[in-house]
């Protein structure tokens, strides 16, 4: 295969990667292996020069072409399913196989061209199956615990209610074990010791907050106050029409982060007094408490952004950041 247009799009299975070209019919089909990746990689020094590679996220499976198309230094994007589904939608292509999602994919690339980012290292990798295996370990005992609730009060559950208490221990210690390997992988890492010491020193961010904004917003710290807040989607937008002006609100973006961010941003109203003052000022110009609390949590990540890009700790009181 060779193309002109310079995008390429990758559909990754679990046991096949399918790639196509912009603007080229047809389609090459490589093993989802470290041998395929390989060929994969060898086979794109022959398509002509390449602007772009965009690499659908499949929850895990397209790690390794990733991690090979990254080692060699060819620009290689990842992306969120919906966008393309979105996209798909937009240009009438409903239809639905290996080869027609490369296509879609290269097709993506070409028309919408999205910005080339760092790809995350193999130790923000780890870092991040870990918080997600942390996060599994909770819901589930989150779940036995109400079953274990809901057993009580019956003598004829009483060996359901054991087996439950025997699980929920085990989750518990699990739990425990998880929590210590996230410490060790923090300590592991210079720099992410120094950023979490710097998050820490806010009022308001504890160690579990700290872990999943080094873990799923590495670009904290590198990126713009506007780019930071749209990343985790606090950026207010808007919702205007002709003379209508719709009220502002915040969208998309990384949910675990807004969800992480709102629990320590609850924290901080209460116990953090720069944080309590930025509260108490939107409520008196007469903000719903919710806008008052995402402007907070806003605000906040604004800053989080400017003290590990000038590797200040916090200080009350904080100086007023745009």
């Amino acid at each position: 295969m060779r193309t002109t247009s310079g995008y390429l799009g990758i559909d990754v299975a679990k046991a096949e990667l399918v790639m196509a070209a912009d603007g080229v019919s047809g389609t090459v089909t490589f093993a989802n292996t470290p041998a395929g990746c390989a060929a994969l990689v060898g086979h794109l020094g022959t398509v002509g020069p390449l602007l772009l590679i965009i690499v659908e996220a499949t929850g895990g499976y397209e790690r390794g072409v990733v991690a090979a198309l990254g080692s060699a230094g060819l620009p290689v994007v990842v992306i969120n399913p919906r966008q393309v589904r979105d996209f798909a939608k937009a240009t009438g292509q409903l239809a639905k196989t290996d080869a027609i999602d490369a296509q879609l994919l290269a097709q993506f690339g070409a028309r919408v061209q999205p910005p080339l980012r760092p790809l995350a290292t193999e130790d923000q990798e780890e870092l991040r199956d870990f918080l997600a295996r942390q996060h599994q370990v909770q819901q589930m005992l989150l779940a036995e615990r109400t079953r274990l609730l809901q057993a009580l009060g019956s003598k004829a559950r009483q060996p359901l209610r054991r087996k439950l208490t025997r699980h929920i221990t085990f989750l518990e210690r699990e739990l425990r074990l998880l929590d210590t390997d996230l410490d060790d992988l923090l300590q592991h890492s210079p720099l992410w010791r120094e950023q979490d010491d710097l998050l820490q020193s806010v009022t308001g961010i504890g160690p579990q907050s700290a872990r999943v904004l080094l873990a799923l917003l590495p670009e904290l710290g590198r990126a713009s106050a506007g780019e930071i807040a749209k990343l985790a989607g606090l950026a207010p937008l808007n919702r205007d029409s002709g003379a209508q002006r719709g009220r502002r609100h915040i969208a998309g973006g990384r949910a675990r982060i807004r969800a992480t961010l709102y629990m320590a941003t609850l924290a901080a109203v209460r116990h953090n007094p720069t944080v309590r003052v930025w509260y108490e000022r939107l409520l008196a110009a007469h903000k719903p408490k919710k806008v008052a609390l995402v402007a907070c949590m806003r605000k906040l990540l604004v800053v989080l952004n400017a003290m590990l890009k000038t590797r200040t700790r916090w200080q009350d009181p904080m100086p007023t950041t745009a």
